[in-house]
């Protein structure tokens, strides 16, 4: 997720859990582009242990050619192209979510990076820009180029995050892909990753949003598939884990300005602050705060406390839309 999933994110991950693998922040490719400094540093200062890969976003082939050159260099795990972002400004330059308009663009680009690219080759994209019915297909073009892995956001481009997900054209992806297919969108807990897997019946699943709430996430799967006790967090615990997101990505800034870094961690704060309080006062006041101190006074005011987090958002969240809809079709009903 851009400016979010930065190292000092991907570090902090790995020590409450952390999942299988990290894909970075997008490079952004142009024919003036260089690999950002910054993203960079998150394949080759991670120190996690855990595989990395580097995930592209751009519409020029000789452009996206050159990077993924570049990007193999480094010690990834594979090279990623985004054909899923739907922020209009990068729509609007045809990249991302934006490149599911021109079916013949993207089968010439992966041709030509399927070419290039001599490691993992995968592709994350949404379902369609304007309707799934385009999502049949991008499929024929993503199989006629060996890719290595597809994951899916099950919503249309049109959709942002404003609907709910629809794990049958992930299915479908499934039934005629010869890669894994991995399912994204929507899981904000074990409950919606195993409905997911279950409906799409995919390889595995990728978490963003639903981490940042909860970094006890890939844990707590774990716990389910082995059998033991799932870590519970508290209010005191997310504090924790809100204090922990503050100082290490404040490390990471080469000049520290409080009000800037406090506007950083409103961008954390958006999705963790869903489920914390039934009147959203959280939220409410955590926007409006624009220093360290009032920060972290709203911070103790509403988590410092050992009573247990909602394992979910509410269902009426604007930024988790739609994600009770995997329960409710679950063929088990859990």
């Amino acid at each position: 997720m851009q400016d979010v999933t930065d190292l000092p994110f991907m570090r902090l991950m790995a020590r409450y859990g952390g999942p299988d693998v990290f894909v970075t922040e997008y490079f952004r490719v142009h024919p003036d582009s260089k690999p950002e400094a910054h993203i960079v540093r998150s394949i080759t200062e991670n120190g996690t242990g855990l595989p990395v890969i580097a995930q592209m976003i751009g519409v020029d082939i000789p452009s996206l050619v050159r990077t993924a050159r570049d990007l193999q260099a480094l010690p990834v795990a594979g090279i990623d192209l985004n054909l899923g972002c739907p922020a209009p400004i990068v729509c609007r330059k045809d990249a991302g979510g934006g490149l599911l308009r021109h079916p013949e663009r993207i089968d010439a680009i992966l041709g030509a990076l399927r070419a290039a690219i001599h490691t993992r080759f995968t592709v994350k994209c949404r379902i369609g820009y304007e309707h799934p019915d385009e999502f049949e297909r991008l499929l024929g073009i993503f199989r006629r180029h060996a890719i290595d892995g597809l994951t899916i956001h099950a919503r249309t481009v049109r959709d942002g995050y404003r609907t709910a997900v629809k794990p049958h054209c992930a299915a479908a992806a499934v039934e005629v892909m010869p890669c894994p297919v991995i399912a994204n969108g929507n899981v904000v807990d074990v409950p919606t990753g195993l409905a997911w897997l279950e409906q799409s019946r995919a390889a595995g699943l990728m978490i963003g949003r639903g981490a940042i709430r909860n970094p006890w996430i890939f844990s707590q799967f774990r716990a389910h598939w082995s059998g033991q006790e799932a870590p519970q967090p508290c209010g005191r615990d997310i504090l924790g884990w809100v204090t922990a997101l503050f100082e290490e990505t404040a490390a990471f800034e080469r000049r520290f300005a409080p009000s800037k870094h406090v506007a950083k961690m409103k961008k954390y704060l958006c999705y963790i602050s869903h489920g914390i309080d039934p009147e959203g006062r959280f939220e409410f006041l955590i926007r409006r705060v624009t220093d360290p101190e009032s920060f972290f006074a709203v911070c103790r005011e509403f988590l410092d406390h050992s009573e247990p987090v909602a394992a979910t958002p509410p269902q009426s969240s604007p930024l988790f839309c739609g994600f009770s809809a995997l329960l409710q079709t679950a063929p088990d009903g859990r």
